[in-house]
């Protein structure tokens, strides 16, 4: 295996087979100590968060396969914390795709003028460019067309496959008595064709769930979904 990147929250490994591995760490994104799933920064380490993300990430992908939804996902090792995956290609230097159902983090910071703190919002769908110094900007799909980073159609594709996938991600949580708040995901194309695939992870560290009132930290999400 071959390090070729080293992430926030996991470290990737080129194959000999051409695909990749994901090693998932324990560092969650956030700031001063308190996880915060939309940060720049690694806020701070959880024991056993890389296992807990994967568990749930081989749970999600799994069930988003049965449902016929593309992934890049081929297998995962929860005790080696290490998920295998076909090659993509990210759009541009990387996107980030967030289905809102509630007005918190970020939205509410932009938008506080108008928007009042968990109103509801109809999976509300904004793209956001990787770029940590500055703090990842939101894109229009005008913008990101102009741009060449992702045509006007593909932009229909992402915008479908998005609340496909967070409304399946949704329903299984309130299956659990929790409710999905947000979440955000990674595409990218794989194959000749460039299909548009969800890629990276779907873990308790990239979305916020409540559950009476109270939000849901990451590994009492994973312990909730998979032994509640």
């Amino acid at each position: 295996m071959k390090l070729i990147y080293t992430g926030k929250t996991k470290d990737v490994y080129a194959l000999e087979d051409g695909n990749y591995l994901l090693r998932f760490k324990d560092d969650v994104t956030g700031e001063n100590g308190v996880f915060d799933p939309g940060a720049n920064t690694v806020g701070l380490t959880m024991e056993g968060a890389g296992k807990a993300g994967l568990r749930l990430t081989k749970y999600f992908f799994e069930r988003l396969q049965e449902k016929d939804i593309p992934t890049h996902y081929v297998e995962a090792n929860i005790e080696e914390a290490t998920m295998t995956v076909k090659p993509a290609s990210v759009f541009g230097k990387g996107l980030e795709v967030i289905c809102r159902y509630r007005a918190v983090g970020s939205f509410l910071r932009r938008y506080g003028l108008y928007a009042e703190e968990g109103q509801p919002l109809d999976a509300f769908v904004e793209v956001t460019i990787k770029d940590d110094e500055r703090q990842d900007p939101p894109i229009s799909e005008d913008a990101l067309d102009m741009l060449g980073i992702l045509s006007t159609a593909e932009y229909k594709v992402l915008k479908e496959l998005t609340r496909s996938i967070a409304d399946v991600v949704k329903t299984e949580l309130a299956a659990k008595g929790m409710e999905l708040y947000d979440i955000k995901l990674e595409f990218g194309r794989i194959g000749q064709e460039g299909q548009i695939v969800l890629i990276d992870e779907i873990s308790g560290g990239n979305m916020r769930a409540y559950k009476d009132g109270k939000y849901v930290e990451p590994l009492e999400l994973t312990r909730l979904m998979l032994e509640g």
